[in-house]
């Protein structure tokens, strides 16, 4: 049913595809999708939009507005089911967001436990205090940008300017058990895949953008054992080489088992 309510409405003109939005969403209503315009930000649907604007400031071009218009009543039960599903980590910031807005929690958030992704981790919400408490402790994402993959990050994205980042192999973060608390952790980051990616060149472009044009601070490469993995350090070099700026970079080699064989600043 469709009811005339506030909510976001996004200008793919104006969109540039950086994915700010996307972790500034507490209802984790906006997705990043492919258009024949480019990479573009967008509603997942109607309903998971509270149009509240949490997102609004995150958004570098401006292309984040709110509107009043006719368009699908906001869903609470199917937007929690869908930050569940994508996002758990970012349950109990919605909760505190719908507080902030609303002075209660709907009923259906009243739930004394609710299992979220293991049926090891179990988050008690209580009426009293909305206490947060975790079996068998989960531990969080570091990761505080969105998109990732090196063809479709944007070097001028707000989250790379005069940062550390963290340029990894994809198989990297699937071998190392502790690779956001170790390694993720305060950095902005791109991921690719020296063996299997096409359009390589680009890849030199890009990272020769965030040293030049970004100001990044230290690049930190991971690899895999693997000498398939080498060309990502062939390319990073080409980058460098390219550049007419210089910065610290961290050469980290990853065994298939997820230990650290090497770790060497170049």
């Amino acid at each position: 049913m469709k009811v005339k309510r506030k909510i976001i409405q996004i200008a793919e003109e104006l969109c540039d595809g950086c994915g700010n939005c996307i972790p500034a969403c507490p209802e984790q209503a906006i997705q990043i999708v492919e258009t024949k315009d480019g990479i573009k930000a967008q509603l997942v649907k109607e309903f998971y939009c509270d149009g509240l604007g949490a997102c609004l400031g995150s958004c570098p071009t401006g292309a984040l507005t709110i509107e009043e218009k006719e368009s699908e009543a906001y869903n609470e039960e199917a937007t929690v089911e869908r930050i569940k599903e994508v996002a758990p980590e970012m349950l109990e910031t919605h909760l505190k967001h719908m507080k902030e807005h609303t002075g209660a929690l709907h009923d259906h958030q009243m739930n004394a436990v609710k299992k979220i992704n293991s049926n090891k981790t179990i988050y008690e919400l209580t009426n009293g205090d909305n206490a947060h408490k975790v079996d068998d402790v989960k531990r969080p994402s570091e990761l505080r940008q969105w998109p990732v993959q090196l063809h479709l990050i944007t070097p001028a994205a707000p989250y790379f300017q005069k940062s550390d980042v963290l340029l990894s192999a994809d198989c990297v973060a699937f071998a190392v058990g502790d690779f956001h608390k170790d390694f993720l952790k305060g950095k902005s980051i791109c991921i690719g895949c020296p063996k299997l990616d096409k359009d390589q060149e680009t890849y030199v472009k890009k990272i020769q953008q965030l040293v030049e044009d970004a100001k990044i601070n230290t690049l930190l490469v991971m690899i895999m054992e693997v000498p398939c993995c080498v060309k990502l350090l062939e390319i990073t070099q080409q980058a460098m080489n390219n550049s007419n700026r210089k910065v610290p970079v961290k050469v980290v080699t990853v065994s298939i088992q997820g230990e650290i064989l090497s770790d060497v600043w170049s």
